[in-house]
């Protein structure tokens, strides 16, 4: 695995980002609309892409948040490639470059049905907030969760 540390405009990421889409319009269900429109990424500085083989097999990207804080987003490894390890090394990497820009906490949502991306994200030392932040406040389907750095 080969990690490319890139932005919002690597043809890589937005090739993923379409397949990620793809993915959620069918698992966000109902709920797609309101969750796409905070899932842009002209927004979006710091990009991560992996690679096994010369082949882009998977993202992940932060956002500035607050002074203190960037959130994770974008977050896709492409079928085939699951359960390899792969999302733990781009959170790794995610973080490492977080510390790198001197924030010190990391938050992310993910969906309910995302039940393997919460069990990940869990593993990995995120935990639950106690309530949900920005506009996924009033969302039942949202989990936040935040990881200190």
């Amino acid at each position: 695995m080969t990690l490319h540390r890139t932005t919002n405009d690597d043809d890589r990421y937005r090739a993923l980002v379409r397949e990620l889409d793809r993915f959620l319009t069918v698992t966000d269900g109902d709920d797609h609309a309101f969750y796409d429109q905070f899932n842009g990424s002209d927004d979006i500085p710091y990009v991560v892409v992996g690679e096994k083989n010369g082949k882009p097999v998977a993202c992940g990207a932060l956002k500035p948040y607050d002074p203190t804080t960037l959130e994770v987003k974008r977050m896709y490894t492409a079928e085939g490639y699951r359960g390899q390890g792969i999302a733990v090394e781009l959170l790794e990497e995610l973080e490492k470059w977080a510390r790198e820009l001197g924030y010190s906490r990391l938050v992310l949502e993910t969906g309910k049905r995302q039940t393997a991306a919460v069990r990940l994200y869990e593993k990995y030392g995120f935990t639950r907030m106690a309530e949900n932040y920005g506009p996924y406040r009033t969302m039942d389907n949202s989990v936040c969760m935040q990881r200190t750095l």
